[in-house]
Formats: structure tokens, C-alpha cells, sequence
């Protein structure tokens, strides 16, 4: 690790995975420098923000030098104001990674033995106790790495063996020593978009897998509907060249081939065109795919970026250095986005459910059951699947409202333009989630649909995701409880058990 950007794939490998990490000799040197600005700084008496001043609304009040290791703990202390629920054990992991990559850029003034303890404590498993909510992603991400930092410094709680207890104590079992914080240090920890980085990018992640999928749920969904695969031609998208929607269309095409159900009715179907749900996948998932792009350019430029303030410039072949004030910190960017792949991925979930509904509905379902299953009316069969997914579109509908558009005035008025990151970071998780549930569902009803299209046989490829479903949930005789078989499906997808059926690279 020497401060360089880290792809999403990386950060689930430390954060899920446990891969182990080590620093980079370079980025020893470059933190070795930036530090002795500081010390030099210290030793001259010059004023430097964090340093020997207050912080905030306070950073006018001149520190005494005999109080400045205080004033780092003081601020570490007054800070951890989080509340709520936990974050993850792979999110505080993703937020513990981010913050020393940060710090190894050599731009914060730290000691290298700060970013060894953070990178020790991954390496030995402890994990801070970080609670999700109270922080507005300016000055950063200011209460959520309060937390991370009382365990560096053997305060707070964390998590060690899958046990809770003192922060203190974990590092101690895990044969580690607190560090005494040195000027600056303090605020280094805590200045910084790591909190909401961490979030975002595991659920970023889950959301371009979760892309793929919809490709593969829509088309299971078109084969039990007996729809057409001809708006997926290459032709069709040639002539509107988006990126996405080419590769969507593609992998839409790849999935449907060699179908028996489609060779049943190519001939005298009188459809012309299927409904937009199924017609426009294309469209609205390769629209989707662009917009996590995007998002992912920017998660991944961030967790290379120094979001520390001040900066401090070591010294060139002349001069003492420079200690800049400024404002990377703030969490715009990444507001932004969060917010861009909320939206875009409700509406991926919106078209989920139009196709769920297509489904179940005895109205439009091409002659499959009404609701899918055989005594209609004695059953109710996935009536109720639906209500569910239709509850949860909702859901995903209220929390796509931007957060990023809202800013409340903090710290006295001192910090009076905030980005909400934080708050779009969790909506984001939350939708991911729900679109999950959604995709479970929509998955649950296509095979229920495809075991009905028998003895006739889906596309090649559908014929392995039908097979993974019914390898775990049996075709529906009667009623019995949903929720069951929607939760196995729902923790296969997380689990990645299904990945096996998805493209790569489409």
C-alpha cells in the first residue's frame, strides 16, 4: 500500500476477504518528510491549523505547546458522537484500509507508526466499533473515524474474534499497543471521506453484480413469457452507440440463445413487440451500467486523494515546506454519485417489478397461471411476491430523494456547506439491498414460470440458473410460506452463488 488509488475489487479483498496488507518503503519516505515539516513547524512556534489551534469555529484560539498532545485527544474523544447501528465488519475494515492509504500519501504530517498500528489491526482482525449515523461528509466523515481512532489510541469498542469489547482490550488480545497521539495526528484521523468511501464502494460493488443479474432474471422472465429476443440485435444498438446499452444487449442476446421455447413460437407468434419492461432492458440496465461507471471512477479517484486538512508540502531542494489550508475533505464528489446510482438503480428495481407483475398477473401472463400457481383461488401462490417487491420499489423510491441537495450549517457557522455523504452512502446500501429482495423475487417467479413452459427448454445458459434455483427451492405445488424461499434465494445472490451464470465482461 503506498497511497495510490484502489480499485473496488482491492477493497473488497482487504474489507470481505481479509487479504493482509503491508506499506510501501516509498510511501515511509514521503510520510517520514511531510512529518519533519511538522516538527519543524513545532519547533519554529509558527501557527498551523490542528496543530497548536483549536479546531472548527475554534481554530482562532492559539494552543499552548505543552498541551497540544491533549488537544489531539481531546479532539479524538469529542468527536466520537456516532449513533445508531454498527457499521459492517467489512465496511469498518474498508474504512480502516482507506485511512491509511490516505495517510500514506505523505500529505498529513503523521508518524509512520500510525499507519503501521491501522495496518496491524487489520492484519491481526480488530475492528472498530463504528456506528453508522452522525456524520454530514464535511469535514468529512468527522464522528465515524472518531470511533476508528479511539481504538488507536485504546479507547472505544471494537470487535476481535467475533467478540465485542474495549477497544483497549482487543488491541491487547490481539498483541498490540495503543499509540499516544503527536500533534497533528489526531485531525489526520479524522479529516476525511473514508466512512462514506467504504460504504459506497461495498455497495457499489454488490450493484454492478446486481446488474448482471437483472440481465439474467429479465431474460428468465422473457422465456416464460414466451417474449421475443429481436430488440436485443446488434443492429438496434449500433445505431444508438451507448456504451452500456450495447454491452446489456449483448449479453441479453448470449443469454437467450439456443432456446427451445423461442423456436415454439417464432412462427405465427402475432406479437410484433413485447411489452417496454422487457423490450427496453437494454436500454434502462445499460443506462445503469453507465451511471455505476461513472461512480466507480470516482470511489476509486477518491481513495487515492488526500482528504486531509491541512496539507502539508514537504520542503523541495530549497525552503522549509508548505502547510495548505483547504477543502478535500468535503464530500461532494462522492454525494453526488451516491445519489446518481440511487436513482438510476430504483429504476432498475422499477423494471424488475413490471416484469414481476407480467409474471403473476393472469391478466398479461401468456397463459401461465394466474399468479403462478395450479388451483388458483384454493392458492394464492407469488400473489403476495409481489406485493412485497411492490413495497420495497417504494422503499427505494423514497430513498432515492438526494441528500446531496441538502446542506445544514455546523460547527458555528465555521463549516456552513456540508455534503451529506454520509446519508447517500447508507440510502445506497439500503436500495442495494432492497433490489436484492427484488431480483430474489423476480428470479423465484421466472422459474416458477420456465417449470410450467416444460417440456419445452429455456436458453442454454438459463437452463444453469433455473437448475442453480431448483437446487435449492422446489417448484411451488401448493402454498407455503414465501418468505422462506425468497431469504435462500436472496442469501445465494449475496453469497455470489450465482455468479457462475453471469458474463464477465459483456
Amino acid at each position: 500500500m503506498d497511497g495510490a488509488p484502489l480499485t473496488l475489487e482491492q477493497m473488497e479483498e482487504v474489507g470481505r476477504h481479509r487479504a493482509p496488507v503491508a506499506l510501501a518503503a516509498a510511501a515511509r519516505e514521503r510520510m517520514q518528510a511531510s512529518r519533519a515539516v511538522v516538527a519543524s513547524i513545532l519547533n519554529t512556534g509558527r501557527t498551523m491549523y490542528g496543530v497548536n489551534t483549536g479546531f472548527g469555529k475554534l481554530a482562532d484560539v492559539r494552543i499552548a505547546a505543552e498541551h497540544l498532545a491533549q488537544l489531539q485527544t481531546n479532539l479524538v474523544r469529542s468527536h466520537a458522537c456516532g449513533l445508531g447501528e454498527p457499521l459492517s465488519e467489512e465496511e469498518s475494515r474498508a474504512m480502516l484500509l482507506l485511512r491509511a492509504n490516505v495517510l500514506a500519501k505523505g500529505y498529513s504530517g503523521v508518524r509512520v507508526d500510525l499507519v503501521e498500528l491501522l495496518l496491524a489491526m487489520l492484519n491481526a482482525g480488530v475492528h472498530p466499533v463504528i456506528p453508522a449515523r452522525g456524520s454530514v461528509g464535511a469535514s468529512g466523515d468527522l464522528a465515524p473515524l472518531a470511533h476508528l481512532a479511539l481504538v488507536v489510541i485504546g479507547e472505544g469498542e471494537a470487535m476481535w474474534n467475533g467478540q465485542r469489547m474495549p477497544g483497549g482490550a482487543a488491541l491487547q488480545a490481539a498483541g498490540l499497543q495503543p499509540l499516544a497521539l503527536a500533534a497533528k495526528e489526531g485531525l489526520a484521523l479524522l479529516n476525511g471521506t473514508q466512512a462514506m468511501t467504504a460504504v459506497g464502494a461495498a455497495s457499489l460493488l454488490r450493484a454492478e453484480k446486481l446488474t448482471l443479474l437483472a440481465d439474467v432474471a429479465g431474460a428468465m422472465t422473457l422465456e416464460a413469457l414466451k417474449g421475443t429476443p429481436v430488440a436485443f440485435d446488434a443492429r438496434i444498438h449500433a445505431a444508438r452507440p451507448h456504451d452500456g446499452q450495447g454491452r446489456a444487449a449483448a449479453h441479453l442476446a448470449d443469454l437467450l440463445e439456443q432456446s427451445e421455447i423461442r423456436d415454439s413460437h417464432r412462427n405465427g407468434d402475432p406479437r410484433v413487440q413485447d411489452a417496454y419492461c422487457l423490450r427496453c432492458m437494454p436500454q434502462v440496465h445499460g443506462a445503469v451500467l453507465g451511471v455505476l461507471a461513472h461512480a466507480r471512477q470516482v470511489l476509486e479517484t477518491e481513495s487515492g486523494s488526500a482528504t486531509d486538512n491541512p496539507l502539508v508540502f514537504p520542503a523541495g531542494a530549497t525552503g522549509e515546506g508548505d502547510v495548505l489550508s483547504g477543502g478535500n475533505f468535503h464530500g461532494a464528489p462522492l454525494s453526488y454519485v451516491f445519489d446518481y446510482a440511487c436513482i438510476a438503480l430504483t429504476d432498475l428495481a422499477s423494471i424488475a417489478e413490471r416484469r414481476i407483475d407480467r409474471l403473476v398477473n393472469p391478466d398479461i401472463n401468456e397463459g401461465l397461471p394466474a399468479f403462478l400457481c395450479t388451483d388458483a383461488g384454493l392458492s394464492s401462490g407469488y400473489m403476495i411476491a409481489h406485493v412485497t417487491a411492490a413495497a420495497l420499489l417504494n422503499e427505494c423510491k423514497v430513498l432515492a430523494h438526494p441528500s446531496s441537495t441538502d446542506s445544514v450549517p455546523t460547527s458555528g457557522g465555521k463549516e456552513d456547506h456540508v455534503s451529506m455523504g454520509m446519508t447517500g452512502a447508507l440510502k445506497l446500501r439500503r436500495i442495494v439491498e432492497n433490489l436484492e429482495w427484488i431480483l430474489a423475487i423476480e428470479l423465484l417467479c421466472a422459474a416458477q414460470g420456465l417449470d410450467y413452459r416444460l417440456p419445452l427448454k429455456p436458453a442454454r445458459r438459463l437452463q444453469q440458473s433455473h437448475a442453480l434455483i431448483r437446487s435449492r427451492i422446489a417448484h411451488l405445488e401448493e402454498d407455503r410460506e414465501p418468505h422462506a424461499d425468497i431469504r435462500v434465494l436472496a442469501g445465494m445472490i449475496h453469497a455470489g452463488e450465482l455468479d457462475s451464470i453471469l458474463r464477465e465482461n459483456r
